[in-house]
Order: C-alpha cells, then sequence, then structure tokens
C-alpha cells in the first residue's frame, strides 16, 4: 500500500485507527461525514485544525485501503 505522510497509525492512539496526524480525528470520522453529504467546507468549518490536504490524504488512504481488498466470487 502507499505511504500517506498525513496519516498516522499508532497503537495509543484511536485504538491504532488511522488518523490524521497530530489529531485524534480518524479517517474513518472524515469519510463518514463525507458519506452523510457533509461538505469539505462544512468539515473544514467545524474542524479548523485540518486542511485541505488532510481530507484528500483521507480519502487516499482510503482509496489504497479498498483497492487492496481482495474480492473472491462465489461459485454459486
Amino acid at each position: 500500500m502507499t505511504e500517506h505522510p498525513r496519516i498516522s497509525l499508532a497503537p495509543d492512539v484511536l485504538a491504532g485507527k488511522p488518523v490524521i496526524r497530530g489529531t485524534r480525528l480518524s479517517v474513518e470520522f472524515v469519510i463518514g461525514l463525507l458519506a452523510e453529504g457533509w461538505s469539505e467546507a462544512d468539515i473544514l468549518a467545524n474542524y479548523p485544525n485540518i486542511t485541505h490536504d488532510d481530507v484528500l490524504a483521507c480519502l487516499a488512504y482510503a482509496r489504497d485501503t479498498v483497492s487492496a481488498e481482495k474480492v473472491y466470487p462465489s461459485a454459486a
């Protein structure tokens, strides 16, 4: 998987979930906000400690995680 310098994984922060470096905001949380219809502007206004590049890093991390997933179709 591609390295993501803006994303950190540490066992002592949110049980090791990927977070935006220097924060306790998880990639999952940011992707969830986007999935619920929040715009990037909404996210940045409500979480001023993150940047446009952090949001892009969350999307890139999610993309790379999903693209690395192996799917095996059933024989049905």
